[in-house]
């Protein structure tokens, strides 16, 4: 089924954010600090460095359940389902990356000062030692703390559309692009990034109990059954 973008992304501007947790403001507001709070391309790489990290996280937290718990079967289904969503995510955000990347090469753009080593990898490192500890302390939290991440992320990329309208007559001719299919302008590539942080957020609250904040759309994909 199409997915009409354009009424996504005017859905996205018009639902209010998520109540945002202490710690997700505490880490947005880091963000902005190191990348200035206006949305710019260089922003959404670094956005898009750290978004996979998490995922990566749950699947060693499964890959550790899986091993001490191999004779729970309730325990091995629910540990492979996560570790195949988040290994299906993690291949989204990295695509999201290398998008991001060869916008930033088109335009002439190159990278500001905090995606060069050793910033990114300082901020990388920290990532990954936040995402485990808190996988291993409470998986739930963790989901939980992931989905207003995508929340913020969603809402980023709609108002970044909205600020580019030059982007509507801009023709993709990239490959990388190309292969997602239907997507012709770069309006259109982005606009569809930001529903991908929505499939996103809406998985990590199945996930963590609380189907009530998904937000459901037409053409959406189907849900996990967990």
């Amino acid at each position: 089924m199409n997915i009409d973008l354009k009424k996504e992304q005017r859905s996205s501007l018009n639902r209010p954010r998520k109540k945002y947790s202490i710690t997700a403001k505490c880490f947005f507001f880091i963000m902005d600090l190191i990348a200035g709070s206006a949305t710019t391309l260089a922003k959404t790489k670094l956005i898009e460095i750290l978004a996979s990290i998490p995922y990566r996280a749950w699947e060693i937290r499964q890959y550790g359940r899986l091993t001490f718990g191999y004779k729970n079967k309730e325990l091995v289904k629910q540990a492979l389902k996560i570790m195949e969503w988040g290994r299906e995510a993690q291949d989204n955000e990295y695509w999201h990356l290398r998008v991001i990347n060869e916008k930033m090469r088109e335009d002439g753009l190159k990278d500001p000062w905090y995606l060069f080593f050793p910033v990114p990898f300082l901020i990388v490192a920290f990532y990954i030692v936040f995402t485990r500890l808190i996988a291993v302390i409470n998986i739930r939290a963790a989901f939980h703390f992931n989905a207003l991440f995508e929340d913020h992320a969603e809402h980023v990329y709609a108002q970044f559309v909205q600020d580019h309208p030059e982007w509507e007559k801009q023709t993709v001719m990239n490959a990388l692009v190309i292969e997602r299919g239907n997507l012709n302008s770069w309006a259109d590539v982005f606009r569809r990034i930001g529903l991908d942080e929505r499939d996103h957020m809406n998985n990590s609250f199945l996930f963590c109990g609380q189907p009530e904040h998904v937000v459901d759309y037409e053409g959406m994909p189907e849900k996990p059954k967990l």
